[in-house]
């Protein structure tokens, strides 16, 4: 005698805004409560300690914020710097910003290009202006790059404070908010006083500093001296209000399988 069975398992996988990801997750509830995964936003601190190489510090803060034209759901947009070290890095962070080179992205030696269309370019830019208005320093940036097109100067702001909404919420663009901190303590409660948890960067030469700060900090990943290094073995997601699940990795097969208890009496006479 022969057996076919054939199992459908059904499951979301969903990689986009924290919005949206409410409503799938919404709709799976007042549906038939099919799983979902979700891989949503991020608003990810980047922490320079006082013992980091500045010009190293810059140059990969630059590539954790501005890399695909700030439009990176990991991207460290929250970028803390240990206050005996903190002007020397907001000088030499606008002067690599002021390099960056923007313009048509099939150009070779283009290093920015253009928003993903116009209502994600006006939104960065209503960004810029509430962190003007909240009192944010604007370091350099700040405006639209050219006369046509949907491109933004790389901008920076400094002397940020944790309750603007430049420094609370996820703008997904080209735009990056510094702030200082004076202890490693202080750094970890800031970094965690988010909504979000999908990623963080953190940027030292003592190990000791690297073990205390990945274990303290509340996120899906965490990169030590490098940023957005993935590999298909690697677990990726977030915390909070950053999704559900994991991709990639062992853990992610743990979305797609469900257990099943099979109980069978061994007294019966039957299977003797």
């Amino acid at each position: 005698m022969t057996f076919r069975f054939l199992f459908v398992f059904i499951q979301v996988a969903f990689t986009g805004s924290t919005n949206v990801g409410k409503i799938i997750m919404k709709a799976a509830a007042d549906s038939n409560l099919k799983p979902v995964t979700l891989e949503l936003g991020g608003k990810s601190p980047f922490i320079i300690c006082e013992d980091a190489d500045v010009d190293q510090a810059v140059e990969l803060s630059h590539f954790a914020l501005f890399f695909n034209q700030g439009q990176c759901c990991c991207a460290g947009s929250r970028t803390f710097v240990h206050e005996s070290i903190y002007d020397e890095y907001v000088e030499k962070a606008k002067e690599r910003a002021l390099k960056r080179v923007v313009g048509d992205p099939f150009k070779i030696g283009v290093e920015q290009g253009p928003q993903v269309d116009k209502e994600q370019f006006d939104r960065i830019l209503g960004y810029v202006e509430a962190g003007q208005q909240e009192g944010a320093r604007l370091v350099t940036g700040g405006a639209r790059f050219g006369s046509k097109g949907y491109y933004i100067k790389p901008t920076i702001f400094a002397d940020v404070q944790d309750e603007m909404r430049i420094c609370r919420e996820e703008i997904f663009g080209p735009v990056q908010a510094v702030t200082k901190f004076r202890t490693l303590e202080e750094a970890v409660t800031r970094a965690n006083n988010s909504k979000y948890g999908l990623a963080a960067g953190v940027f030292t030469q003592n190990l000791d500093t690297a073990n205390t700060l990945s274990r303290a900090l509340r996120a899906g990943t965490v990169w030590i001296n490098c940023y957005d290094i993935f590999d298909a073995a690697i677990p990726f997601g977030g915390y909070k209000m950053s999704g559900l699940g994991r991709e990639k990795g062992e853990y992610v097969l743990k979305n797609y399988t469900q257990v099943k208890a099979v109980v069978t009496p061994l007294t019966n006479p039957a299977w003797l």
